[in-house]
């Protein structure tokens, strides 16, 4: 193969070539081409020439605008193509930069130019005339190697297209065509057209290929790191320069009276290299995005003297455009609005539910009611961070009007005014995922809290001005009692706790297990006196149908009293979460927390499928899972007498401990759109360590 390789690059003399010339105007099979190619490729890596091309390139750090002259040689060549029109219409003037008129050496072209016209005038080697080419190159970069060469090249071609284009009218082209030793291919000019158009279609692969090489130098000098430039890389580059080089040599044959004998081997470096630049714009946009990304994040560390800055980095108000919606009015607002505010960002996707809206929509009411007051006075904006790469349909267009319509506030008027720098922001530095978050800027811009929606939840407006250091404060002033679990619940519970009646909170889903606890429990508390009032707090993530059931045969059977609205019932279950994922921040020993203890044992009964009660009085309770607790009150008798010695919740508490078995199963299933999954959760039962697992569950509703 490689003797095959050597027999091709010497050219044959002009009588062969012009058989050769007669009898083929067709290309060769493509794939007999690129068997060609491939052979030509592995010699070159066999015989070492590539690293004979590295050796030559010693770059001393001169520099000169390529693409000036880039665009003076595609002139050139377009120029000298057969057929084309001289008119004034094609004029172009070029004006090459001071600094490329110093740079650029035209003794290096000239004598470039000199040796392509010796060397392929005669039957010398194409390897040996390509390397002697680099190696007078060899002090320039691989970008201005391809553009002096092109050049070199382009003199040769522009002399030889003026000559055939005035060859027949014009005596003074005849005689220098005469000199060159060029009457028989320009008389034969007919017969040769497909040479030439394959010879123009090679010069053109030839200048995108330099183009291709010229732009990877910029971008590899100017934009990507050199961490990203490979050994491969720039093996690409000395590959592309060598084969742009040769094919210059083999066209410089072809134009002098010899044959082309292989033209394609440089497309396949072109591909090669038109892949490393797609890389390389892959690279560059990741570092423009990362320089831009990395902008915000200083940004939102630096102290501004207002907040108009960090909203405009968050939202896009270019142009003077106006980013919010007035969503009660409809009407469109400037961020100027926010200026010198707390201002409240509410981010979700377009899913946020109404339940969970709640909250905030109360508060935020209650807050205008008293204008006068300026501890109320905070703005709410909702920046719904969606994919808007992916197509925004009708469907979604239409699903985020319905949720503007539900809200008091601002909202962005659409979300791709969201940067996409700041959706990126929000999801690595706030860790929101799906569930909403609301974030809190103070009337400076700084970020306050980076998660505000627990709090609110848990204290309502007495959580104002919402910031991490608020949270902290309010429940180092907290203990353990049942006005906090059941806050804005039931107006009948504090009345019930001020009449300091036993309260129980039971939940579940099992309808005949309600009406079995119901029922013993009543029977018990009439048979030794005991003011109970019993309140159905249903399930977490509730079937919603299920429950109503439930809520409507416990009012329809008088088993106990039941929230006015199933609503209620979900704001219990997400106030109780809010609660848990709030307090996790701020308990240091788990084990000792009352509060996160009693809360963590609620939910882990939810959590496990387990119907569940809780008894309650001032600070005495007692707890346990649906079936532990109904055997207690069946086996009342047992413990009647402790009861009457000590009070009914410790001697409650002392049953339930002798009748809970060893083996239990707790679990607290969080959705994995949580951002607040904290690093270690306690057993309510035995105090041991929970492993912390992923559960995914499907609930058909009914």
């Amino acid at each position: 193969m490689l003797k095959q390789v050597e027999d091709t690059d010497h050219a044959p003399d002009d009588h062969a070539m012009l058989e050769q010339v007669e009898g083929t105007d067709h290309a060769p099979d493509d794939c007999a081409m690129l068997k060609q190619v491939e052979a030509i490729d592995h010699a070159l890596d066999d015989q070492g020439i590539l690293k004979q091309v590295q050796a030559s390139h010693a770059p001393d750090g001169r520099e000169f605008a390529v693409k000036p002259l880039l665009d003076i040689i595609e002139d050139i060549f377009r120029r000298s193509a057969p057929g084309i029109d001289q008119g004034s219409k094609h004029a172009h003037s070029y004006e090459l930069d001071d600094k490329t008129v110093h740079m650029l050496d035209p003794f290096t072209v000239n004598k470039v130019s000199f040796e392509i016209s010796c060397k392929c005038s005669g039957r010398g080697d194409a390897r040996e005339t390509t390397l002697g080419i680099l190696k007078n190159l060899g002090s320039y970069a691989w970008d201005a190697k391809v553009v002096l060469a092109m050049a070199a090249f382009a003199l040769n071609y522009g002399e030889f297209g003026l000559v055939s284009q005035h060859y027949t009218t014009n005596p003074f082209a005849k005689s220098l065509a005469l000199l060159k030793q060029l009457p028989k291919i320009l008389e034969r000019a007919d017969t040769v057209k497909s040479k030439f158009e394959a010879l123009s279609n090679l010069i053109k692969a030839m200048l995108d290929l330099a183009k291709l090489i010229a732009v990877f130098k910029e971008l590899s000098s100017m934009y990507i790191e050199s961490k990203y430039i490979s050994s491969p890389d720039v093996i690409a580059s000395a590959k592309a320069v060598y084969w742009t080089i040769r094919s210059i040599v083999y066209c410089s044959t072809q134009i002098m009276g010899h044959e082309y004998t292989v033209s394609t081997a440089e497309s396949s470096e072109q591909t090669c290299l038109q892949n490393q630049l797609d890389q390389c714009y892959k690279i560059l946009e990741v570092n423009r995005l990362n320089e831009r990304y990395q902008a915000l994040v200083t940004l939102t560390k630096t102290p501004h003297s207002d907040n108009m800055e960090v909203l405009s980095a968050f939202i896009d108000d270019k142009e003077k455009r106006v980013p919010l919606v007035d969503c009660p009015t409809m009407i469109r607002e400037s961020l100027d609005v926010l200026r010198m505010k707390n201002v409240l960002l509410l981010i979700s996707d377009l899913d946020v539910s109404q339940d969970e809206l709640y909250i905030i929509k109360y508060m935020y009411q209650e807050s205008r009611q008293d204008q006068a007051r300026p501890i109320y006075q905070y703005k709410v904006v909702w920046m719904p961070v969606v994919d808007m790469t992916a197509p925004w349909t009708d469907e979604k267009q239409k699903q985020y009007e319905s949720l503007q319509r539900m809200m008091p506030w601002y909202s962005i008027h659409c979300p791709s005014m969201v940067n996409p720098d700041a959706a990126r922001y929000v999801k690595e530095f706030w860790h929101f995922k799906k569930k909403p978050i609301v974030v809190v800027l103070d009337p400076e811009g700084k970020v306050v809290n980076t998660n505000a929606y627990h709090m609110m939840w848990i204290w309502g407006s007495l959580a104002f001005p919402f910031t991490s250091a608020r949270e902290e404060t309010l429940w180092g002033k907290e203990s353990w009692r049942l006005e906090l679990l059941t806050h804005a619940v039931d107006s009948a519970i504090p009345a019930w706790v001020n009449e300091r009646k036993f309260v129980c909170l039971f939940g579940g889903e099992n309808m005949d297990w309600i009406r079995q606890f119901t029922k013993t429990a009543r029977k018990l508390a009439e048979g030794i006196g005991l003011p109970l009032e019993m309140v159905y707090m249903g399930k977490s993530n509730p079937i919603d149908k299920v429950i109503k059931t439930n809520m409507d045969n416990i009012t329809k059977e008088n088993l106990s009293h039941t929230l006015k609205d199933i609503r209620l019932i979900s704001f219990f279950w997400l106030r109780l979460e809010s609660m848990w994922l709030s307090k996790m921040k701020y308990s240091t020993e788990v084990k000792k927390d009352r509060i996160l203890q009693e809360i963590t044992a609620i939910l882990s009964f939810d959590g496990s499928n387990n119907c569940w009660a809780g008894i309650y009085r001032v600070s005495e309770m007692a707890k346990a899972k649906g079936e532990t607790i109904l055997k207690s009150f069946n086996d009342f008798l047992l413990w009647k007498k402790n009861a009457n010695d000590i009070s009914f919740i410790p001697a409650l508490n002392q049953r339930l401990h002798e009748v809970h078995s060893p083996h239990h199963c707790n679990r607290l299933i969080w959705p994995d759109s949580s951002s607040d999954f904290p690093e270690m959760v306690v057993c309510p039962e035995c105090n041991l360590q929970m492993e912390k697992v992923f559960m995914y569950r499907c609930c058909d509703k009914l």
